[in-house]
């Protein structure tokens, strides 16, 4: 990897020391300078976990990723700088039945002087600094969130209820890798993905977070949130660009799906919303 070309990507001139300030400082950064997206995906294009690739998509590309890219290309970096980092096995999961989720979510562990950290970039909302082993909650960029040991093998991140997916697993033992790239193969081909479903992109602010979920557009910040409706193709690469920094016109004929998309949500909702 080049380094100073990442670090360029997300803002730094310098290189930070693998310290707790340094982790920080870059965690921020990179959060807030390369969205979360999953536009490939949408657009039927490959993903792969594969490092080379990644660094070709983020830096040269100047491209976002979801989370195998982007605490992929983090991981890598952190290394790169001196930190002792480990790729471990993270669980998105509805339900307490985590099985046939693990792996769905790529996190890092990082061994400091100060303690064990967990570092994610690559969650479509969470925290914006890197968080510390330890049960009970924590504060982070104004949002509210909490670590809970469930057993010996697996914690659990519960989110703040304006961010992001509620909830995900994680456990601190070296990733199996054959686990992740099956995983990534299967959530950007299978009809049940949300990443096939919806067009999704995340990026950090000074003040939240900009979430676009299909149509909508919403700002999250600790003082509230406002959305608004996407009114067509030409409007959706302009928030593409402007919000996330991705310079996409193929996004644009993505906009039938996700008009038909929005519309059978709404009707669900409708439905719902008049049952007994």
């Amino acid at each position: 990897m080049d380094v100073d070309a990442y670090l360029d990507r997300i803002g730094l001139s310098a290189r930070p020391a693998p310290t707790l300030e340094g982790l920080r400082v870059l965690h921020r950064a990179h959060l807030r300078a390369i969205p979360y997206e999953d536009i490939d995906v949408q657009l039927g294009r490959s993903v792969t976990i594969e490092r080379p690739a990644i660094y070709d998509k983020i830096v040269k590309g100047r491209r976002g990723g979801w989370c195998y890219e982007m605490n992929g290309i983090f991981g890598w970096a952190l290394g790169e700088l001196g930190f002792d980092v480990t790729r471990i096995t993270g669980a998105v999961t509805v339900g307490e039945d985590r099985t046939a989720n693990i792996g769905n979510h790529l996190v890092l562990k990082v061994e400091l002087a100060e303690g064990t950290f967990v570092a994610d970039v690559g969650l479509s909302g969470g925290p914006l600094d890197p968080m510390r082993l330890a049960e009970g909650p924590f504060d982070s960029g104004g949002f509210s969130y909490r670590l809970e040991r469930l057993d010996a093998d697996w914690w659990r991140f519960h989110n703040d209820p304006r961010s992001g997916p509620p909830s995900f697993d994680f456990n601190l033992a070296p990733a199996d890798e054959g686990v992740f790239a099956g995983q990534c193969a299967q959530l950007q081909t299978a009809d049940w993905s949300p990443f096939v479903q919806n067009l999704i992109c995340t990026r950090f602010t000074q003040d939240g977070v900009v979430l676009l979920l299909g149509r909508t557009l919403r700002t999250v910040t600790p003082h509230g949130r406002n959305e608004r409706l996407i009114g067509g193709a030409d409007e959706l690469v302009a928030a593409l660009r402007d919000n996330f920094s991705l310079d996409t016109p193929e996004a644009a004929t993505l906009w039938p799906a996700i008009c038909e998309r929005h519309q059978a949500i709404m009707a669900r909702r409708e439905a719902e919303a008049v049952s007994p």
